[in-house]
């Protein structure tokens, strides 16, 4: 009879839990957060500019359709972002995530300048649009494996302890990116006037993508790799080592298999927080402008103000996390979508400056509770040797819903009328999120799945490590009390048998 080998478990020891000298952390987050804030940066532009593009690029179109092509040409690169998702993300498990991530600033770097090196319609006709297009899909591919990377980048090279607070400073870099991009817009049409703005001003805040990606890229060339990754690739067997090179040797199919729990998990809080994200930040802008005749100026001015104060309140979303846990914040912060986007946008629909602030404050605070954790969150549902590809993977098709948020949203509003549409949207979405809260697992102070305890410090190590053995104490004592009883049952069922001896 052949014999089954066992892999022999050994005891976990002080050298096994990752100390992460904290320097390294920093410049890792800060050049992640970079990165995330070359990405949005465009996202805050574009939105904001939106109403201008739909006159540059479909001069020929009613305001209505100008607005939704606009929009429309945002949402098409989501449909490459799961194929650029699935390409970088198996080079990130195969190579690891440093590289990967300095080749998607480039990228994003270069398609976001491209776009204000376009010739409007007036000098090229349909060939605008098409090249317009082209540089977002570019985009597109390239942010495919930004996000993913960069959280698993910072949840890799963070104490557990400390996990939330540290991934919350990625979003950071997004609501920075934005603030920039959306400040640099107002800035530019209010020194230039709205006319010089329409004509040629507009392409100036793309073109300041270039020195942004540059800084970036250096900041992640000269990072090392996260302490994760290696110490994944130090485990593994010489034969291991050759199938790491020759690419994962886990299959998506066998990784659906095994964490579809987690994959259903990753869906719902992408989807959640994604279409709260460009709902608040990318459609609401266009919405101001278009729908609520609101001059460009004052509706963009009031939403960089919210997010002013949503920066504030970011970091705080995520150290609390690491104390109270990841799951209250998405499951309050998704009642909240459901209960009070009706009340928010009845204020938003006010007409009144005050009541438009407050209604938008209500969407940031919302927004605030779901991406303050979901950095975090997300890189600790996955392996070490699949996060990368099953979290880029996940992610880049959830986030197609998001994605067509502003351009369906746009037009739910044109054809029926109703000013509500958004909030009706919002709710629905918030459902997902509820259900999706109240059924995932908890990640808060725990080790990355199927890794060891990481810690800042050796003192903080040696509290991880008792932790760990006095939780084995009591999983075994919980199973020794689950031996007993079963044993009573087994007298009582044994006493009821004639035949049956002890």
């Amino acid at each position: 009879m052949l014999k089954i080998k066992r892999k022999k478990v050994k005891p976990m020891r002080l050298k096994d839990v990752t100390i992460i000298d904290d320097a390294r952390l920093k410049k890792a987050i800060t050049a992640a957060a970079l990165g995330n804030a070359m990405e949005w940066f465009d996202f805050g532009v574009y939105g904001y500019v939106a109403t201008v593009l739909g006159k540059v690029f479909f001069p020929d179109a009613s305001p209505g359709i100008q607005i939704i092509a606009a929009l429309g040409t945002f949402s098409v690169p989501f449909i490459i972002r799961p194929l650029g998702g699935m390409f970088f993300g198996v080079l990130g498990d195969k190579y690891g995530r440093q590289k990967i991530l300095a080749i998607t600033i480039i990228l994003m770097t270069l398609s976001t300048f491209c776009i204000g090196l376009i010739p409007s319609y007036a000098t090229i006709g349909v060939w605008a649009p098409i090249l317009l297009l082209l540089a977002k899909m570019v985009q597109g591919f390239s942010v495919g494996g930004e996000y993913t990377g960069a959280s698993i980048f910072v949840a890799e090279y963070s104490p557990d302890r400390k996990r939330g607070f540290m991934g919350s400073w990625l979003d950071f870099g997004s609501l920075v990116g934005f603030v920039c991009g959306a400040g640099i817009v107002v800035l530019l049409s209010t020194m230039l006037g709205q006319e010089s703005f329409n004509e040629w001003g507009w392409r100036i805040p793309f073109f300041l993508a270039l020195p942004l990606g540059l800084v970036g890229l250096y900041l992640r060339n000269a990072l090392e790799e996260t302490p994760a990754f290696q110490k994944h690739v130090e485990s593994l067997e010489e034969g291991s080592k050759q199938g790491l090179s020759e690419g994962p040797s886990v299959p998506f199919k066998e990784v659906a298999r095994k964490h579809w729990r987690n994959l259903i998990s990753c869906i719902g809080i992408v989807i959640t927080t994604n279409v709260a994200y460009y709902m608040l930040l990318t459609y609401v802008p266009s919405y101001l402008t278009h729908d609520l005749h609101y001059s460009e100026d004052r509706g963009v001015l009031i939403i960089v103000v919210i997010m002013l104060a949503m920066l504030f309140v970011q970091p705080m979303m995520g150290l609390l996390s690491d104390k109270f846990g990841r799951r209250p914040f998405i499951i309050i912060g998704s009642i909240a979508m459901v209960l009070l986007s009706v009340p928010s946008f009845m204020l938003i629909t006010h007409h009144s400056i005050a009541a438009l602030f407050f209604g938008l404050l209500i969407q940031a605070i919302i927004l605030n509770c779901l991406i303050g954790v979901m950095a975090s969150t997300l890189p600790a549902l996955f392996p070490t040797e699949v996060r990368y590809s099953a979290l880029a993977s996940t992610y880049n098709i959830s986030i197609l819903v998001a994605g067509i948020t502003p351009t369906l949203t746009a037009w739910l509003v044109e054809a029926t009328g109703n000013l509500y549409m958004p909030a009706y949207y919002l709710m629905i979405v918030g459902i997902i999120g509820v259900v999706t809260g109240i059924s995932m697992r908890e990640t808060a102070n725990k080790p990355l799945y199927g890794g060891t305890p990481a810690a800042s410090s050796i003192e903080e190590a040696k509290e991880l490590l008792q932790e760990h053995h006095d939780n084995i104490e009591q999983r075994i004592e919980d199973i020794d009390e689950q031996i007993e009883s079963l044993q009573s049952k087994r007298r009582n069922l044994v006493d009821q048998h004639p035949d049956i001896n002890g």
